[in-house]
């Protein structure tokens, strides 16, 4: 291990060889977040790139990583990674633990890169129930960083392109449920007529009207295919403003994933009454907004990943 030091998140230097026990890098899709770990799991030190696995644009992974890491790379630490790294489109490709899930079958099936340069987390499969397979990668991670991981049941909402709803307790994923909502809200926005409409405002209020119109419309029993294009006919007749219209979707989308959400819970005897909504930014606040129109207790708990990778790191016997 060098004696080289780093800065610390309140910019004081940090000695390496006296602090750090282990590097976590969760390496999704558009970015990549390395950070360096004390013994206890706290997170010494964050560093940040925008090489997500679609944006390498023809590097290599090792390569990516050095820029990644700087001056880390040369520390004589341990490495663990989550996310999207260990798919079939990363670095390896590091096969899916079934569920239940616990701490030790992820450390069990961790993946390591040819060069030894990371050892990778596995994700999560399961079946709904039409025997159709369902998948995590990384979420698993910020799950098990959570306080509440080895809680009595416990319903998860994890808010993001691909949201995840989650049966948890004891510290085993029991079972969990996939939600495009994310992605369904970019492609509508993106490329669909309602575009034309909408301002695109990355900042609109998840309390504002528009908002909880659509929230109140999601939950609603209507179909999503004929609910979207109230978003259309709305501001055609009047009724709603053309900047409104991306604060409404969310709602709406939001909102229907919240509908569908519960009654899957509910489907396997979870109470819905409360859910832990693992996130902290603008997204998860809105998924708290819908959760409570919904009438569901909903408390937040900060996104997790460099403490879930001290966790699986330490069931790994790698800290």
């Amino acid at each position: 291990m060098t004696a080289a030091t780093v800065a610390s998140r309140t910019g004081d230097p940090v000695p390496l060889a006296a602090s750090a026990a282990l590097i976590g890098v969760d390496w999704g899709t558009t970015h990549a977040r390395a950070f360096l770990i004390s013994g206890n799991g706290e997170v010494l030190a964050t560093r940040a790139s925008a090489q997500g696995l679609t944006r390498l644009a023809g590097r290599s992974f090792d390569a990516a990583l050095d820029d990644l890491l700087g001056d880390w790379r040369d520390a004589s630490l341990p490495r663990i990674a989550c996310g999207m790294v260990g798919s079939r489109n990363g670095w390896i490709e590091v096969p899916y633990v079934a569920l239940p899930a616990t701490l030790d079958e992820l450390a069990r099936g961790i993946g390591r890169t040819p060069g030894g340069e990371l050892a990778i987390v596995p994700g999560v499969q399961g079946r709904d129930a039409s025997g159709a397979p369902d998948v995590m990668r990384g979420e698993e991670t910020e799950l098990f960083g959570t306080d509440d991981a080895d809680a009595p049941r416990t319903l998860f909402v994890l808010p993001g392109t691909h949201a995840k709803w989650v049966d948890a307790r004891d510290g085993r994923i029991e079972g969990f449920a996939t939600f495009m909502t994310g992605e369904i809200y970019a492609v509508m926005l993106e490329h669909s007529i309602l575009g034309r409409l909408a301002a695109r405002d990355g900042n609109a209020d998840v309390d504002g009207a528009a908002f909880v119109r659509g929230v109140a419309s999601g939950l609603g029993d209507g179909a999503l295919a004929h609910d979207l294009f109230t978003a259309r006919t709305l501001v055609l007749a009047g009724e709603m403003a053309g900047a409104d219209v991306a604060g409404f979707l969310s709602g709406l989308l939001i909102g229907r994933e919240v509908r569908d959400g519960t009654r899957w819970a509910a489907s396997r005897g979870i109470g819905v009454a409360s859910a832990v909504v693992v996130g902290a930014d603008a997204l998860a606040a809105r998924y708290m907004t819908a959760l409570g129109h919904a009438g569901i207790a909903a408390r937040r708990a900060p996104a997790a990943a460099p403490r879930g990778l001290w966790r699986i790191a330490r069931a790994a016997a790698l800290v």
